[in-house]
């Protein structure tokens, strides 16, 4: 459930008690049913008799395949050179090697492309933290378990990436776009 999906049904909410078809007391309630929403699920009690014919369709289809977020397919070869971006910084190579499959693959595949940036950004974080911690004590006390933290992030994005399953890093500065 996206901000987009919540902001629609309270447009829809609005619309309908600036019409008319709703007191202020039902309005205020709809809305903090539609604020609180977990599920799209949880959307259709709110809807229903506000459009009874066509309750929000747009909930209620499945999301599209991965695929159509990018410019094209998604191949086996793109995501062994993604995987390759998230698993090259494990190999010693810091931010050297996503930067090298971004230079390369990326200018032909926007799913590589995607995930060297993603990779290039995390440990564009990591190298600035290395440097930047050492300054206070519990800083120095800090990097090794930073270091532990973006091997196993690296192996999980890794195996996200060849699993085809969305991956972003946490605590990332995102740096390129």
């Amino acid at each position: 459930m996206t901000n987009h999906d919540r902001d629609q049904v309270v447009e829809h909410v609005t619309a309908a008690y600036a019409e008319g078809r709703l007191d202020k007391g039902e309005f205020d309630e709809r809305l903090h049913l539609a604020m609180t929403a977990r599920t799209h699920a949880d959307f259709v009690p709110i809807m229903r008799d506000l459009y009874p014919v066509r309750p929000m369709p747009h909930l209620h289809q499945p999301l599209p395949a991965r695929e159509t977020r990018y410019a094209g397919p998604v191949t086996g070869s793109d995501r062994v050179a993604a995987a390759a971006a998230h698993l090259l910084p494990l190999c010693g190579l810091s931010f050297i090697g996503p930067l090298i499959m971004l230079l390369t693959a990326g200018k032909n595949s926007p799913y590589v492309r995607h995930h060297a940036v993603e990779s290039l950004n995390f440990h564009l974080t990591v190298l600035g933290a290395t440097m930047l911690l050492p300054f206070t004590i519990i800083g120095i006390i800090l990097i090794p378990f930073i270091w532990i933290a973006a091997f196993v992030l690296g192996v999980v994005a890794t195996v996200a990436v060849v699993g085809d399953t969305h991956f972003r890093y946490p605590l990332t500065v995102r740096l390129i776009k």
